[in-house]
């Protein structure tokens, strides 16, 4: 697994006497009178705001022409800040140009598929590999930088904000070339990458790299590797950038730790964060709760994928919303308890600092209707209440600071280039959703009590019972020798349909799918089966499948077949099977099921397995639970999944903050008690 090769946490202005839960938000004084300033801070001090990201969408103000500087306002809030004891995670700045520098160099505004150009009036108008762009913007960072490297207030540098949320695909002639400078160098010669990309098909054969564009707009489907290999490059261009700011801020302030906020959340999927883990030295995380059945099981899923990237470190929560956004096309308030819920369901899978977008609600702008910590209404408001209340109790949890999240019996496999290469078009479906497979398996581990960690496909599986490889579509050689040698060495692995089917280049691993995991699962399926929409298939265990649905021919004697089709032309045929590999196992799952198919299937191969449920079963399915270790004490997370009272009675351990006995709708709570030994 790619993590970071050190860990150092916000540098606090005054070592405290205890460990310090980070709280606080986005804060834009610029948007406000200088009143309005000290209002500010008298009420951060009253919800117990101990850190504040600082100057994110400034570049404007800091620098309004090419030779004019303007840095007297910014002194004055971050000196106003440490007065009161609040720390500044200083943003660079760069996230989005000034009017003069796209107005003086429409070369940096990105240029989409189809050779239409981004213009300014919204955020984020600038190409990841202009040269332009990036003169200018360092050259901000290091202004900055030498500036501030010896103020106290400091506590970490945030590089830009939200690296790739709008411009991570680029088409621009700046793109032709880095993309052209990526492939010689992954490459080296363009007959090597003529095999990968399979140039013979459709005369696309090149005779020299300068030939190669984008994946622009085209006739018909482009390449399909061409196009793998710009979500790659697009990723490692953004990862370019961040390491070209990050490098400037170590020279000029090594005592400063450097970060960015990634989005793992919903379907944002352009950024490979387990690559981009190693360059910052702390993880930090943006997560929007977008309403939904599974919504709350997404909120866990992401910060549990989060805290693996962090490889189970402290990271910052740097951005949610206290209620609702104004980016959905329906955008309702958070329901009573909810925005306790959502912050302290991160806090359990290892956010040692909870922020919010943003602290003073907007009174103009784009998202002047998203939620914050003081709304519209002011003070004398719920949300307010609320956020002093949880300000409190997240002092009360310094203990929780710098303990580790707790390694879980089971895992889920997360792979960029599967979730890539997967939803690519001229594909047997283009209803298959990477994502959404992986967060039903999750569900249904959440549905039966069972904590499993959401884990980059490079991670180390040594110690996991029970290993899920939803939509595991890209399988290099290394992969599938690192899983053949964990089912070898007593390891239960669980691949879904649509597995094994590609190397590395998209390549088709040849005889019979699921090609990779052919051999290491004992089956042979000859087509794949995508369905038809509103068109399904019965299982004999009482389920039933859409989107997907493979007949599963077994070829090897110890494969058992855990469950069969009973309806249509698939009647007869396996839909699931198991292989016993010595103490391990490999199993398949050729359909779509949904969370709620998947249960029962999934408990009869964690059983196989030994996995269990450590909750007690009356609370299985309604209780999250979440642990957190520090030495020998046991932080017990308990994060009620239902919008009705549980008892909790049954979990051992002291309550620290939250209910005794019962749990109330969307409540979460916090419990100790002695590590267990096996």
């Amino acid at each position: 697994m790619t993590t970071p090769p050190t860990h150092r946490w916000l540098r606090w202005p005054s070592e405290p006497e205890r460990p310090r839960m980070g709280y606080g938000a986005d804060y834009n004084p610029e948007q406000w009178p200088r009143e309005v300033w000290d209002e500010d801070v008298r009420l951060m001090r009253e919800a117990g705001v101990n850190v504040v990201s600082l100057a994110i969408f400034s570049w404007a103000r800091l620098q309004p022409e090419r030779d004019q500087w303007n840095f007297a306002w910014l002194d004055e809030v971050i000196d106003l800040l440490h007065a009161n004891g609040i720390a500044v995670d200083l943003a660079t700045a760069t996230a989005s140009p000034p009017p003069w520098l796209a107005t003086e160099h429409p070369e940096i505004l990105p240029v989409t598929q189809d050779g239409s150009t981004l213009w300014p009036g919204a955020r984020q108008h600038w190409r990841p590999t202009s040269p332009v762009f990036r003169e200018h913007a360092l050259k901000l960072v290091t202004a900055m930088a030498e500036r501030y490297k010896d103020h106290p207030a400091i506590c970490a540098w945030h590089v830009s904000n939200e690296l790739g949320c709008h411009n991570i695909y680029d088409y621009s002639d700046d793109a032709a070339a880095a993309f052209r400078t990526w492939l010689t160098e992954r490459y080296g010669s363009i007959d090597v990458l003529n095999d990968a990309w399979g140039t013979d098909f459709w005369s696309q054969r090149y005779t020299r790299f300068e030939q190669i564009l984008p994946p622009r707009q085209a006739a018909s489907h482009p390449n399909p590797t061409q196009q793998l290999d710009f979500k790659r490059f697009s990723s490692d261009a953004l990862k370019q950038y961040l390491r070209e700011e990050r490098d400037i801020l170590h020279r000029i302030t090594p005592e400063i730790p450097v970060t960015t906020n990634f989005m793992v959340m919903g379907e944002t999927k352009g950024m490979d964060y387990a690559d981009w883990a190693a360059e910052v030295d702390f993880v930090s995380n943006d997560h929007y709760f977008v309403p939904g059945p599974q919504a709350v099981d997404e909120l866990s899923f992401s910060a549990n994928l989060t805290g693996n990237i962090a490889a189970g470190k402290p990271w910052f929560l740097m951005e949610h919303s206290t209620s609702a956004v104004n980016w959905q096309p329906i955008n309702t308030p958070k329901k009573p308890g909810a925005l306790r819920r959502d912050s302290l369901t991160h806090v359990a899978h290892g956010a040692d600092a909870v922020c919010y977008f943003q602290w003073r609600q907007s009174r103009a702008g784009a998202e002047k209707f998203h939620s914050a910590m003081v709304p519209h209404a002011g003070e004398d408001s719920p949300i307010f209440r609320d956020v002093v209340a949880l300000g409190q109790e997240l002092a009360g949890l310094s203990d929780v600071v710098g303990s580790r999240r707790s390694a879980a019996p089971a895992a889920i496999l997360f792979d960029w280039d599967s979730w890539w290469a997967s939803e690519q078009d001229s594909h047997p479906t283009d209803r298959l959703r990477y994502k959404q497979e992986a967060l039903d398996w999750y569900t249904a581990f959440l549905d039966l009590g069972i904590r499993a960690d959401v884990v980059p496909s490079a991670a180390d599986l040594t110690g996991y019972g029970l290993v899920v490889a939803p939509i595991l579509h890209t399988v290099p050689a290394e992969l599938r020798t690192r899983l053949e040698e964990y089912v070898s060495g007593g390891g239960n692995l669980v691949a879904s349909y649509f597995s094994g089917i590609t190397d590395e280049n998209d390549h088709i691993w040849l005889g019979g799918y699921p090609g990779a995991l052919a051999e290491l699962l004992g089956i042979r399926i000859e087509e794949f089966g995508p369905l038809l929409d509103g068109e399904s298939v019965s299982l004999d265990n009482g389920t039933s499948a859409t989107t997907w649905a493979d007949r599963v021919h077994t070829r090897a004697g110890d494969v058992a077949t855990l469950v069969r089709y009973t309806s249509g032309e698939h009647a007869g045929a396996a839909a699931g099977t198991r292989r016993a590999v010595g103490a391990g196992s490999a199993a398949y799952v050729g359909a779509r099921l949904g969370s709620e198919g998947i249960a029962p299937v999934l408990a009869d191969l964690a059983a196989r397995a030994g996995v269990t449920s450590e909750l007690p079963e009356e609370l299985r399915g309604e209780v999250e639970q979440v642990l957190r270790t520090d030495g020998g004490t046991e932080y017990v997370f308990l994060i009620n999944r239902t919008d009705a009272p549980v008892d909790i009675t049954g979990v051992e351990g002291e309550t620290v903050t939250g209910e005794d006995a019962k749990l109330a709708p969307r409540s979460v709570t916090v419990r100790t008690r002695a590590v267990r030994t096996a």
